[in-house]
Protein backbone atom coordinates (compact mmCIF):
# COMPACT_ATOMS: atom_id res chain seq x y z
CA UNK A 1 0.00 0.00 0.00
CA UNK A 2 1.04 3.28 -0.80
CA UNK A 3 -1.70 5.31 0.95
CA UNK A 4 -3.78 5.07 4.46
CA UNK A 5 -5.98 7.31 6.16
CA UNK A 6 -5.88 8.32 9.90
CA UNK A 7 -8.58 9.50 11.70
CA UNK A 8 -6.90 10.66 15.33
CA UNK A 9 -6.84 13.83 17.22
CA UNK A 10 -5.57 17.37 16.53
CA UNK A 11 -2.99 16.85 19.61
CA UNK A 12 0.68 17.26 18.12
CA UNK A 13 2.05 14.64 20.79
CA UNK A 14 0.74 12.10 18.40
CA UNK A 15 1.36 12.47 15.18
CA UNK A 16 5.01 11.48 14.83
CA UNK A 17 3.91 8.24 16.58
CA UNK A 18 1.04 7.19 14.45
CA UNK A 19 2.61 7.95 11.56
CA UNK A 20 5.52 6.16 12.15
CA UNK A 21 3.65 3.30 13.59
CA UNK A 22 1.62 3.04 10.14
CA UNK A 23 4.20 3.29 8.24
CA UNK A 24 6.70 0.67 9.86
CA UNK A 25 3.68 -1.87 11.13
CA UNK A 26 1.51 -1.50 7.59
CA UNK A 27 3.82 -0.38 4.86
CA UNK A 28 2.67 2.32 3.92
CA UNK A 29 4.84 5.25 2.15
CA UNK A 30 2.31 8.24 2.84
CA UNK A 31 -0.08 8.73 5.70
CA UNK A 32 -3.23 11.12 4.92
CA UNK A 33 -3.87 12.67 8.34
CA UNK A 34 -7.76 13.35 9.42
CA UNK A 35 -7.88 15.48 12.09
CA UNK A 36 -10.81 16.26 14.77
CA UNK A 37 -10.35 16.66 18.70
CA UNK A 38 -11.41 13.50 20.17
CA UNK A 39 -12.46 11.70 16.47
CA UNK A 40 -13.06 8.74 18.17
CA UNK A 41 -15.38 9.73 20.51
CA UNK A 42 -17.43 12.19 17.89
CA UNK A 43 -17.44 8.80 15.18
CA UNK A 44 -18.86 6.51 17.98
CA UNK A 45 -21.39 9.06 19.32
CA UNK A 46 -22.76 9.61 15.85
CA UNK A 47 -24.72 12.86 16.84
CA UNK A 48 -22.25 16.05 15.67
CA UNK A 49 -23.85 15.71 11.97
CA UNK A 50 -21.73 17.79 10.50
CA UNK A 51 -18.27 16.96 12.05
CA UNK A 52 -19.15 13.53 10.61
CA UNK A 53 -20.05 14.14 7.33
CA UNK A 54 -16.71 16.34 7.40
CA UNK A 55 -14.33 13.07 8.61
CA UNK A 56 -16.60 11.32 5.93
CA UNK A 57 -15.99 13.56 3.10
CA UNK A 58 -12.23 13.50 3.49
CA UNK A 59 -12.06 9.66 4.10
CA UNK A 60 -13.96 9.82 0.74
CA UNK A 61 -10.79 11.91 -0.72
CA UNK A 62 -8.19 9.67 0.43
CA UNK A 63 -10.01 6.22 -0.75
CA UNK A 64 -11.32 7.56 -3.96
CA UNK A 65 -8.17 9.69 -4.95
CA UNK A 66 -5.28 7.89 -3.33
CA UNK A 67 -6.55 4.49 -2.91
CA UNK A 68 -5.88 3.87 0.79
CA UNK A 69 -6.77 0.69 1.54
CA UNK A 70 -6.49 1.09 5.18
CA UNK A 71 -8.44 3.42 7.78
CA UNK A 72 -6.88 3.55 11.20
CA UNK A 73 -9.28 5.57 13.86
CA UNK A 74 -7.10 6.16 17.28
CA UNK A 75 -7.87 7.50 21.15
CA UNK A 76 -5.10 8.63 23.38
CA UNK A 77 -3.76 9.38 26.62
CA UNK A 78 -4.57 12.57 28.43
CA UNK A 79 -6.85 13.90 25.22
CA UNK A 80 -8.51 17.37 26.29
CA UNK A 81 -10.70 16.84 23.19
CA UNK A 82 -12.41 13.68 24.53
CA UNK A 83 -11.38 13.66 28.56
CA UNK A 84 -12.08 10.55 29.88
CA UNK A 85 -10.29 7.47 30.61
CA UNK A 86 -8.77 4.67 28.68
CA UNK A 87 -11.44 1.73 29.00
CA UNK A 88 -13.97 4.11 27.60
CA UNK A 89 -11.98 5.97 24.71
CA UNK A 90 -10.93 1.89 23.63
CA UNK A 91 -14.92 1.35 23.94
CA UNK A 92 -15.46 4.75 21.81
CA UNK A 93 -12.31 3.11 18.99
CA UNK A 94 -14.02 -0.12 18.92
CA UNK A 95 -17.97 1.54 17.92
CA UNK A 96 -16.14 3.45 15.47
CA UNK A 97 -14.45 1.01 13.42
CA UNK A 98 -17.36 -1.14 13.37
CA UNK A 99 -19.21 2.10 12.54
CA UNK A 100 -16.37 2.36 9.53
CA UNK A 101 -16.45 -1.12 8.64
CA UNK A 102 -20.32 -0.51 7.95
CA UNK A 103 -19.13 2.05 5.36
CA UNK A 104 -16.08 0.55 3.79
CA UNK A 105 -16.39 -3.61 3.70
CA UNK A 106 -13.69 -3.33 1.21
CA UNK A 107 -11.24 -1.58 3.35
CA UNK A 108 -9.03 -2.67 6.09
CA UNK A 109 -10.30 -0.59 9.78
CA UNK A 110 -7.95 -0.58 12.65
CA UNK A 111 -8.12 1.05 15.69
CA UNK A 112 -5.16 2.66 17.77
CA UNK A 113 -4.36 3.64 21.39
CA UNK A 114 -1.34 6.00 21.94
CA UNK A 115 -0.60 5.33 25.94
CA UNK A 116 1.23 7.86 28.38
CA UNK A 117 4.95 6.93 26.96
CA UNK A 118 3.11 7.92 23.26
CA UNK A 119 3.49 4.56 22.46
CA UNK A 120 0.84 3.22 19.70
CA UNK A 121 -0.41 -0.09 20.03
CA UNK A 122 -3.11 -1.67 18.03
CA UNK A 123 -6.55 -2.30 20.14
CA UNK A 124 -8.69 -5.41 20.19
CA UNK A 125 -11.51 -4.25 18.24
CA UNK A 126 -14.42 -6.49 19.21
CA UNK A 127 -12.99 -7.02 22.28
CA UNK A 128 -14.08 -5.52 24.52
CA UNK A 129 -12.04 -5.37 28.18
CA UNK A 130 -8.96 -6.92 26.36
CA UNK A 131 -5.84 -5.04 26.64
CA UNK A 132 -4.15 -3.20 23.72
CA UNK A 133 -1.20 -5.03 21.67
CA UNK A 134 1.44 -2.71 21.54
CA UNK A 135 3.76 -2.15 18.95
CA UNK A 136 6.66 -4.45 18.18
CA UNK A 137 9.92 -3.23 19.27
Amino acid sequence: MVFCTSIHCMDGRIQEPIRDYLKNNHRIKYVDTITEPGPCRILSDNNEKSLIESVLARIEISVNRHKSRLIAVSGHYDCAGNPCGEKEQKEQIDKSVEYLKMLYPELEIIGLWIDDKWKVGATPCGCPGQAHRPAPT
